[in-house]
């Protein structure tokens, strides 16, 4: 692969800028008005990345035809890694692909929902604004916290944009809703599947310190990243030197911008910073022949990902079954090396009873059940881990059950265990197979403590709520979990399982950097599962709170392919 270089400063060199903001995102020149600056101050060529969205690209590439200057179709992806805000470059982007339009719908989408949620929390505190209201007040923008600022200070609510951030939506506002950001993984390979040259930019802004920031290079190496930003406006010599050698360290090639953003950003100047810039063109000359390296060797930056799926409401459609065009994605997922998981709530023996139901038995297949109490591998047919309950926790549980008047049911490895037949139990096999074992002293019937149990309240929600509450300092004692996988199960399971340990630990087992994962669900029982995962993929059909903790939801419902339409962009 070709290497990275050094270069002088010679003034007569052509210079070129890889880091420019449009009043597209949150800069102050439109695409057209840049053009006409670049040109202005000498440059070659410059790279358009506005934050999260390429609108301002066509505008840019029509007003440099015929001039002297290269328009570098570009996008800065906002992304987020151990709780600090990581900006990655994307230059080269072919824009216009299906594929990437995909993509930043789905950003649009999380965007939407934020920025809905943000303006009912600005009405409960007095200041009445409607999402449409919103837009149509800043038409074609990518809306961000600024545009809030600017309106509630246009229309008297706040006298400063300070005062805006400091009361209402600054990071502690009572009207701040975090959007969740997809990693800094996932950016690089969305760039790379455009056809673009990931680049991470202004590394030392992050002040993540060397040993923490190296890391963060490595994974990134890992994932295809293939440039590093070491020059740029804010960067002392010494800076500029310790980025280069960490570029050099990880192969990755040299970038540089100004990060201009016009009157947003006082005294930063395109093409020169803060005064001492100086980017020259062999820069982007290296990044265009590792570019067309690159593309010319697509085998070299594959890497094995692992789905984790959520059965009902997300994998299979309302008839308990998967389309053909689902099978069909699956099979391409399975044939390009990446691994499937079948994740539920449901005991491992109805987990495997849906595998047989929908016919699907592909290489690379493991089941999780119990909510991450057991993960089974169908390929070796034996189980990789388990995680239970102690019998007498179980003890207890059945006991505060029948003191409450809540049916609870808990499993051996073949049955489901129960102290009477009921109106719960019926209605929960309408769909679950698993043979049942009545006894009336449930652990008896019990050779180990067992990975879950469930209770079931049909009629009366505020009674099993009632149950659950009653339980509170019992669990927390304990180290058991409960947690709602619909209005009328409460589950029961150790605190150390999950379904998102059980993603960290099949990871951990197969060797699979858990950045590389992607989980999918739809109810309250995938949280920890879409929050573990490299990727989040929350289904529209599911709860609010799971698309607010998701990195994408789907444009479609389960009935309707919505998690295969996702999928397929990721294989």
């Amino acid at each position: 692969m070709p290497g990275t270089r050094c270069y002088g400063t010679e003034q007569e060199m052509n210079i070129v800028d890889l880091h420019v903001h449009s009043n597209k995102s949150d800069g102050s020149l439109s695409p057209t008005e840049l053009v006409d600056y670049a040109l202005e101050k000498g440059l070659s060529a410059f790279a358009l990345t506005d934050h999260d969205t390429t609108d301002g690209i066509g505008e840019a590439l029509k007003a440099a035809e015929g001039r002297p200057i290269e328009v570098i179709p570009g996008i800065e992806f906002s992304s987020e890694y151990e709780g600090a805000d990581i900006h990655i470059v994307g230059l080269y982007i072919d824009y216009e692909s299906d594929f990437f339009k995909r993509r930043l719908t789905s950003f649009v989408n999380g965007r939407i929902i934020r920025n809905k949620e943000m303006c009912r929390r600005l009405t409960e505190y007095g200041i009445p604004v409607s999402y449409e209201e919103l837009t149509a007040e800043f038409p074609n923008c990518v809306i961000t916290r600024a545009h809030y600022a600017k309106y509630m200070l246009k229309h008297g609510y706040t006298k400063s944009l300070k005062e805006a951030f400091d009361r209402y939506i600054g990071d502690r506002g009572p009207c701040f809703v975090p959007r969740k950001k997809i990693t800094p993984m996932r950016a690089v390979e969305i760039i790379l599947k455009a056809g673009g040259f990931p680049i991470l930019a202004h590394p030392l802004l992050y002040h993540m310190g060397s040993s923490r920031l190296e890391r963060l290079v490595s994974l990134l190496k890992d994932m295809g990243l293939q440039g590093l930003e070491a020059v740029y406006s804010t960067y002392s010599p010494s800076d500029e030197r310790e980025m280069r050698v960490l570029a050099s360290k990880y192969d990755l090639c040299i970038s540089g911008g100004s990060d201009y953003h016009g009157t947003s950003k006082p005294g930063l100047d395109l093409a020169t910073g803060y005064g001492r810039l100086f980017i020259p063109e062999e820069i982007l000359d290296q990044i265009k022949i590792r570019h067309k390296w690159i593309k010319e060797h697509p085998e070299q930056l594959r890497r094995t990902k692992i789905l984790f799926t959520d059965l009902d409401g997300t994998l299979l459609n309302s008839k308990k079954t998967i389309s053909s065009y689902t099978r069909e994605v699956l099979t391409a997922w399975s044939q390009a090396g990446h691994k499937l998981v079948l994740s539920s709530g449901r005991d491992i023996n109805s987990v495997a009873d849906v595998k047989n139901e929908i016919q699907l038995s592909l290489p690379g297949m493991y089941l999780i059940g119990y909510n991450g109490g057991q993960i089974y591998d169908c390929g070796q047919q034996k189980t990789l881990y388990k995680a239970a309950l102690t019998l007498s926790q179980t003890a207890y549980i059945i006991e505060a059950s029948e003191k409450a008047g809540v049916h609870v049911h808990t499993y051996s490895d073949t049955h489901i265990v129960t102290p009477r037949d009921d109106e719960e139990l019926v209605y929960y096999r309408r769909v679950i197979k698993t043979p049942v074992i009545f006894s009336p002293n449930v652990t008896d019937a019990l050779t180990d403590g067992p990975c879950k149990c469930i209770a079931i309240e049909l009629k009366d929600a505020q009674k099993l709520e009632n149950f659950r509450l009653s339980l509170l300092d019992w669990a927390k004692e304990e180290g058991v979990s409960m947690i709602y996988s619909n209005p009328y199960y409460l589950e029961f399971f150790p605190s150390c399982a999950g379904k998102g340990a059980a993603v960290g630990k099949l990871c951990e087992i197969l060797g699979i950097n858990p950045y590389f994962s992607v989980a999918a669900g739809d109810a309250q029982n995938d949280l920890s599962m879409i929050e573990a995962a490299g990727m989040g993929i929350a289904m529209i059909n599911g709860s609010e709170d799971v698309k607010m903790a998701a990195t994408t939801i789907t444009a479609y419902d389960n009935d309707h392919d919505g998690l295969a339409h996702v999928l397929y962009d990721l294989i």
